[in-house]
């Protein structure tokens, strides 16, 4: 049965690092996926050049993923802390409502990046469980490495419990990774594609895997 498919992001990028594999996977399948990106960047400090490429950059991985709609929230990129977080709430909760996902994955709770724990906390408003509702599956993906600086900062520590296989998509996920070219970085920096590519060969070794995303599940009704 295809499902409808709902990916929160943070910054445009976020949903390529966490799960671009199992976006891949999902488009595959015939399931239907929407991306919801909740934060853009503004002038100063980015010139109104790498704004614009950088708004074209999503409609340009929209078209790679086959993503079905994307929606820009336009909210101020690293400054989400100083919005209400109702404000961000609503507008998740909106774009829930609009597309009735079966499925919504969305940022980590255990992150030193601000804007990935507060996304991830509005998420949680937004898909509570009223009657009626259509998410079965809530999951939070992992951003490598702001996701395992947690522990260190006394965040927490992100604790994988779901772990897909993407050793079919890894290439592909890379790819699209590379559309990105203001946020691509050279090695050995994480957002490299050569330390993409590492750090979903490690999490799949420690599953007996090629390459794989992992997820925490948040919240599952069967």
């Amino acid at each position: 049965m295809r499902k409808r498919i709902l990916i929160i992001a943070s910054h445009p990028d976020d949903e390529t690092i966490g799960a671009g594999g199992t976006l891949l996977r999902h488009v595959a399948k015939g399931d239907k996926v929407y991306w919801c990106v909740i934060t853009q960047g503004y002038s100063p400090p980015w010139s109104q050049k790498t704004l614009e490429k950088a708004r074209q950059q999503v409609y340009e991985v929209q078209k790679a993923y086959g993503i079905h709609e994307v929606f820009l929230c336009g909210f101020p990129t690293m400054k989400l802390n100083t919005i209400p977080h109702i404000e961000i709430s609503s507008e998740i909760q909106k774009i829930v409502n609009q597309v009735s996902p079966d499925i919504v994955y969305t940022t980590p709770r255990c992150d030193i990046n601000l804007d990935h724990r507060i996304v991830y906390e509005c998420t949680l408003v937004a898909c509570r469980p009223l009657p009626n509702f259509s998410v079965r599956q809530l999951l939070s993906y992992e951003i490598c490495p702001t996701s395992r600086y947690g522990l260190l900062s006394n965040i927490g520590c992100f604790s994988p419990n779901i772990f897909i296989d993407i050793s079919n998509y890894l290439d592909r996920k890379i790819e699209i990774m590379s559309i990105y070219q203001t946020e691509l970085c050279k090695y050995p920096h994480p957002r490299s594609p050569e330390g993409i590519r590492l750090f979903a060969q490690e999490r799949g070794l420690s599953v007996g895997l090629k390459a794989t995303e992992c997820f925490e599940l948040v919240r599952q009704l069967v």
